[in-house]
């Protein structure tokens, strides 16, 4: 399935649902497009969370000396990170480094993904082998 992580329009909390998954269609179309079936299949968050995927509402101003964020990387064992601003004008060799996020890969070790501004795409796949 797809996890999409849209913007949150509220400076400080987001009330509002920030997370929203669905079963991805086949296409090799554009990857930065939502492959979405038609019809629709949404994913639960329940069923995300099954496959071991969570998700925190926290505040981007504060993220350096963030106590909540401090707390979930001590709590699962978080030690490594890295700040990246993807954008043609900040990320050198752009074009070529997005390909990589296109490529499928596997991640033996839980990682975290903070996103401070706009939004993006985390393919999954559940215990069907489904995406």
């Amino acid at each position: 399935c797809c996890v999409s992580v849209p913007p949150c329009p509220h400076a400080f909390s987001c009330p509002v649902t920030m997370v929203k998954a669905w079963k991805m269609d086949s296409s090799d179309a554009d990857q930065r497009e939502e492959h979405k079936l038609e019809p629709n299949v949404e994913v639960s968050l329940d069923e995300l969370e099954a496959i071991g995927v969570k998700y925190w509402s926290m505040n981007a101003d504060i993220y350096e000396d963030d106590p909540k964020l401090q707390a979930i990387r001590d709590e699962r064992g978080y030690t490594y990170k890295d700040i990246i601003n993807v954008a043609k004008d900040t990320l050198p060799n752009y074009e070529q480094k997005i390909k990589a996020f296109f490529e499928e890969h596997m991640h033996t070790d839980e990682e975290i993904r903070y996103i401070l501004d706009g939004s993006g795409y985390f393919d999954v796949r559940n215990k069907g082998d489904e995406w």
